[in-house]
């Protein structure tokens, strides 16, 4: 067993394991390359000189740390952690450039880790135009990064003689990853194997709605990574039926739930789902804004008690699953609308979801410590924990949450500020911020759902692109390996 002492970061096998991780990428390229077949486009190429880049990198570093230490510790799993949602971005950004559809790499680089992180911000100005092999590779992207890069090799690398509980506990969303088999692979397995079925059955319920299977597959699979990359430059907006619609909305709420209550759900126990704090929380947030919402398109705007119950509930969904689809411009809402989607970005989903944001758990449990901080005071000499799901909460988790969203929203601030340096107004900086943050897509401001982020400046780019994999991430798992503490044996 590897010892909590501090030793000499095992180099080799990061090397090994990022390396192992490329050829299960090159084999995502090689999807979008048959896509590119099958509809006999011309630039397959793009997809060819780039699995030839991944796999060719993967195989060297197999074959040159085959002798390597197999001990991956937990610095190694930050590393690993952070490192590979870079490496996947860099060369998953290869097909846009070999093929000619973003020329500049800095684009591509943005495209691609919104992708990863399934933010969902994008720059593009013409989706439509792109091939549908580039349209299949923003989506399949997306739904990797979904469930989680580290937890598809979970389920992979013990066949490669890799493994390790500091990757999963490194990578998984939420203060504490759920576990439905006391092995990690078994639990990455059964996760994945419930992440696939549900992307099926969605497909085919949109097939049925009048999607073709191309914008079927990859709605849904942007869908359940939460990711929002549409194959239409209007997003789901694009299509006009309600019953798309909700059955987007249907499947954004089960990709925002914990996916370990949606496996219970899947096998009928439906008794642990209610019984779930966080569900009922996120459930009865969800729903009354929606109803808030909805209320005030019906009295505010020209639109049928339908439609803005639809509109309402869709946008609602999206934004606090962090998908980030649109099916309206909630920026020309009436004010006061705009002010109640800005704060619902900042809840997210649920722990052990693909969302993003802070997630209902964090929120649920700060609530709750406020309220004992106030009994506390009342009865000073009285021990008083916090409780969830009539569980005492150990003071250290708790102390865990205070100091992420401490951090959350200094991060939320420090990160406003830059984008207005760099010239951007007080609202478009806010929203870029949270949007990418966040992980949720459209933001405010210049960055909202009729608008992308084509014309932030290149440094905005790079920053906002590091506030993605920071959020994607979980904050501590990036921003630990910038203190010089953590290098030091």
């Amino acid at each position: 067993m590897y010892s909590n002492r501090k030793s000499a970061i095992n180099h080799g096998m990061i090397i090994r394991v990022l390396g192992s991780l490329l050829i299960i990428e090159s084999f995502f390229l090689l999807l979008s390359l048959f896509v590119s077949f099958i509809y006999t486009e011309t630039d397959y190429m793009s997809f060819g000189y780039t699995i030839i880049i991944a796999l060719g990198l993967g195989i060297i570093s197999r074959i040159t740390t085959g002798k390597v230490d197999k001990r991956i510790g937990k610095r190694e799993g930050f590393i690993i952690v952070s490192s590979i949602w870079v490496l996947f971005s860099i060369i998953g950004a290869l097909p846009f450039i070999f093929s000619g559809n973003i020329t500049n790499f800095t684009d591509a680089f943005f495209e691609t880790i919104s992708g990863f992180t399934t933010t969902g911000a994008s720059i593009l100005n013409d989706i439509e135009s792109l091939p549908n092999s580039l349209l299949f590779w923003r989506s399949i992207i997306q739904w990797m990064g979904g469930m989680g890069i580290i937890v598809l090799s979970l389920a992979i690398l013990p066949l490669l003689g890799i493994g390790g509980i500091q990757l999963f506990s490194a990578e998984v969303p939420g203060p504490v990853p759920d576990k439905l088999h006391p092995r990690f692979s078994e639990t990455a397995k059964r996760l994945w194997g419930l992440y696939i079925i549900f992307t099926i059955i969605e497909t085919i319920l949109l097939m049925f709605g009048g999607m073709d299977w191309f914008d079927a597959i990859n709605h849904s699979f942007t869908t359940m990574a939460t990711g929002g990359y549409s194959t239409k430059q209007a997003s789901v907006a694009y299509f006009t039926s309600p019953y798309i619609h909700y059955v987007i909305t249907l499947f954004m709420f089960i990709a925002g739930t914990n996916f370990t209550l949606a496996y219970f759900g899947f096998k009928l126990q439906l008794k642990k789902i209610y019984k779930n704090e966080e569900f009922r929380y996120y459930f009865f947030i969800t729903l009354i804004a929606s109803l808030i919402i909805a209320t005030v398109l019906y009295l505010k705007h020209d639109l049928s008690l339908e439609q803005s119950f639809r509109d309402a509930t869709f946008q609602v969904v999206s934004i606090i699953t962090t998908t980030g689809f649109a099916t309206a411009d909630y920026l020309t809402w009436y004010p006061f609308l705009v002010v109640l989607i800005f704060m619902v970005m900042f809840i997210g989903g649920s722990a052990g979801s693909t969302g993003g944001g802070i997630k209902v758990m964090r929120i649920l449990i700060l609530m709750k410590n406020s309220v004992a901080e106030f009994k506390r005071l009342i009865h000073p000499n009285a021990i008083i924990p916090v409780r969830y799901n009539h569980k005492s909460v150990p003071p250290s988790v708790v102390t865990n949450i205070l100091a992420f969203i401490v951090i959350y929203m200094l991060v939320f601030v420090i990160g406003t500020l830059v984008m207005s340096a760099i010239g951007l107004d007080l609202e478009s900086s806010m929203g870029s911020v949270i949007a990418t943050l966040g992980n949720i897509g459209p933001g405010i401001g210049d960055v909202g759902p009729a608008n992308n982020f084509h014309d932030i400046p290149t440094v905005g780019k790079w920053f906002l692109s590091f506030l993605m994999l920071v959020g994607r991430l979980e904050l501590f798992t990036v921003l630990i390996l910038f203190s010089p503490a953590f290098w030091q044996k």
